[in-house]
C-alpha cells in the first residue's frame, strides 16, 4: 500500500532512518526475517542514494538473560543464544551490504525496540535541523513501529517506504501497513522507494 507523498516535497532537513538491517535478523538467525533479502535492495538503493543523510540503529541483545530486566528476561530466557554473551558477535553488526556506508552515514545502538528511550538520537536530530524521517528496514510491526510512533510524539514528519519494510509476520505487516493509512493519516505518508528516490534525488 503507498498513498504517496501527501505532504508536499523532501527538502534537505530529511534523513533515511534504517532500522535494524542486521544479521541478527537475517537469513539463518533464529530471529531471521523472510522478507529481509527481499527488502534489502531497496533498502540499499536508499542508502547509496545519500549515505551521508542515513542513520542505521542497531538492536544490541541483553548480556545474558539474568542481566536483562523486566519481562526482557523472560524473552532471553527463550531466546538465550541471541544473548551477547553467546550470540556470533559478527550478526550483531549491520550486514556488510549497508555497513560499509559508515561513514558517511552514522550509526545509533539501542537496547530496546524503540530508538528514543536514550534521548540521543532525537538530540543529534534536533542539533541537525531535523524534521523528517524516511523510514526503512525491520521489523514492520516491532522496532519500525515503535520508531515510526516515537517520532510522531517527537513530532518529526514520517515517511514510511512500504517496499523497504519487512517483518516475521506478512498478516501483522499488512494491518500495520492499513493502520498507518487509517489512523496515522495526519502524521505517516507511505510511498515505495522509486517514488522517495526521485523525490530525495531532487534536492
Amino acid at each position: 500500500m503507498a498513498s504517496g507523498l501527501r505532504f508536499g516535497p523532501i527538502g534537505k532537513t530529511s534523513v533515511h532512518l534504517c532500522v535494524d538491517m542486521q544479521g541478527l535478523f537475517a537469513r539463518g538467525s533464529p530471529w531471521e526475517v523472510p522478507w529481509f533479502d527481499r527488502v534489502l535492495p531497496n533498502v540499499h538503493k536508499l542508502v547509496e542514494a545519500n549515505a551521508a543523510r542515513t542513520i542505521f540503529t542497531r538492536f544490541i541483545p541483553a548480556d545474558d538473560p539474568d542481566t536483562a530486566g523486566g519481562t526482557w528476561k523472560r524473552y532471553y530466557s527463550r531466546w538465550p543464544e541471541m544473548t551477547v554473551d553467546r550470540v556470533d558477535k559478527s550478526r550483531v553488526d549491520l550486514v556488510p551490504e549497508l555497513a560499509r556506508y559508515i561513514p558517511p552515514a552514522r550509526q545509533f545502538d539501542k537496547h530496546t525496540y524503540s530508538p528514543w528511550v536514550s534521548g540521543q538520537l532525537h538530540s543529534a536530530l534536533t542539533k541537525s535541523g531535523i524534521d523528517t524521517l524516511i523510514v526503512s528496514g525491520g521489523e514492520t510491526d516491532v522496532c519500525v513501529l515503535t520508531t515510526i510512533l516515537g517520532a510522531v510524539d517527537h513530532g518529526y514528519r514520517v515517511i514510511v517506504v512500504t517496499d523497504a519494510v519487512c517483518s516475521s509476520s506478512d498478516d501483522a505487516h499488512d494491518a500495520i501497513q492499513l493502520f498507518f493509512s487509517q489512523r496515522l493519516s495526519q502524521q505517516v505518508e507511505t510511498a515505495e522507494t522509486a517514488e522517495i528516490l526521485e523525490a530525495t534525488l531532487r534536492n
